[in-house]
């Protein structure tokens, strides 16, 4: 079983990562928490990973912190969520924000994740109610947009991720709009196109 993977970032998409570990590349798929953290091509790298066999198929699901794969780990102990999903669940909410919706039972948070009703969401939050304390989550400090770091990039940046992920231009930049309009002054990338994605799953 493979539970982590160092070696050379070959490629990487909101999708996915090839990690080449011995002349050997690996193919991890990744949620966009994930995929913001990794570094430029042709560097090493480390990314934890949960394998998955079914079918006689084998996929990697790579995460950048340990908190993401138990989470993820967390979500597919539920019957009907599969690695997909929780890796859209993943790129939806922060690991504090799915713990905290769990937690207090918040059916609309959790149904914002695409791919989620309410009746999954009713379901994760009857399963893992009395879970979410396994997971261990440590506080980072993330850097914040700089003032000189425009809006116009940021929507273009976020658009071209969600679009990547099959998601339609129209519906994209619709959404990426109205997110922009619940942004605080300063805000990441990665905080954007949580927000575009909730607005996604609302149409």
């Amino acid at each position: 079983m493979i539970a982590s993977l160092s070696g050379t970032l070959t490629s990487k998409t909101p999708q996915d990562a090839i990690i080449s570990v011995q002349g050997v590349g690996y193919q991890i798929f990744i949620a966009l928490s994930t995929y913001f953290t990794l570094p430029n091509i042709n560097t090493e790298v480390q990314i934890f990973v949960s394998t998955h066999i079914r079918n006689d198929t084998i996929q990697l699901f790579g995460f950048a912190t340990t908190e993401e794969k138990q989470a993820f780990s967390l979500l597919t102990t539920i019957s009907g969520v599969g690695p997909k999903l929780a890796l859209s669940a993943l790129s939806t909410l922060s690991v504090p924000e799915l713990c905290t919706a769990i937690e207090t039972g918040d059916i609309e948070t959790l149904g914002s994740i695409p791919g989620v009703g309410k009746k999954s969401a009713s379901r994760i939050v009857l399963e893992l109610k009395d879970k979410t304390n396994r997971i261990i989550i440590a506080d980072p400090q993330k850097p914040s947009t700089s003032p000189t770091e425009t809006t116009t990039f940021l929507q273009d940046e976020a658009a071209s991720a969600l679009i990547n992920l099959g998601y339609r231009t129209p519906e994209v930049k619709k959404a990426i709009n109205l997110a922009i309009t619940k942004m605080p002054e300063t805000y990441e990338l990665e905080d954007l196109i949580r927000t575009t994605l909730k607005e996604l799953a609302k149409a």
